[in-house]
């Protein structure tokens, strides 16, 4: 499995007005919609999609259609500039879920050190699974471009059950996994983002 995060920029309040364009351009091509939210905390004006491959080539073939269009992500007319990574999950995480997860979603991206893959996902297999039963993760993935990152999604029922969350599994010890941040750079992105009317993830 591939995935693949778009990040849209747009004109001051263009999310909105971009939404049907953008909702368009994804029932079309290759790939399958997971989720889409528009930035609420953090870089604002922005949008970000992620969607599922079942092959690089499939991944590709979806960008080529982005590379050649004269209306890329269906709005061309509010978009400043847009970025698209591509990812692969970490080894042992399962398919993402859709559905009522949110409505308050955090993006993060964490750069890595050069060698710093197998360590950190040896670390977050074992360290997961408890912080899962604070908040779950709906998914970890590594960059297969670009340089060394992880990024996850973190959805949560609102801005306290974050806080709370990231707290107690804090103070109870349970995260960040032990010896895990000795792999990252401190080059840390986090984004809190809201699902728009048409994300699967809700």
């Amino acid at each position: 499995m591939f995935y693949e995060i778009s990040t849209l920029k747009t004109e001051i309040f263009g999310a909105g007005k971009a939404a049907a364009g953008i909702e368009n351009w994804t029932t079309k091509g290759a790939g399958d919609l997971l989720g889409a939210w528009f930035a609420d905390i953090g870089s604002l004006n922005e949008v970000y999609l992620l969607r599922s491959y079942e092959s690089a080539e499939e991944m590709l073939d979806e960008r080529e259609r982005l590379a050649r269009s004269d209306n890329p992500f269906g709005c061309m007319e509010l978009l400043i500039n847009y970025d698209v990574e591509s990812y692969r999950p970490l080894d042992f995480m399962g398919p993402v879920a859709t559905g009522p997860l949110g409505p308050v979603y955090e993006l993060r991206t964490y750069k890595m050190k050069l060698n710093g893959l197998m360590p950190t996902m040896e670390k977050w297999k074992t360290a997961l699974p408890d912080r899962d039963v604070y908040s779950k993760c709906a998914i970890a993935m590594y960059g297969v471009d670009g340089s060394p990152r992880l990024t996850q999604i973190w959805p949560y029922a609102s801005l306290e059950a974050r806080s709370d969350a990231r707290g107690q599994s804090v103070a109870d010890g349970k995260w960040p996994p032990k010896g895990g941040p000795d792999w990252l750079s401190p080059d840390m992105t986090s984004t809190v983002a809201m699902p728009m009317a048409f994300s699967p993830m809700k």
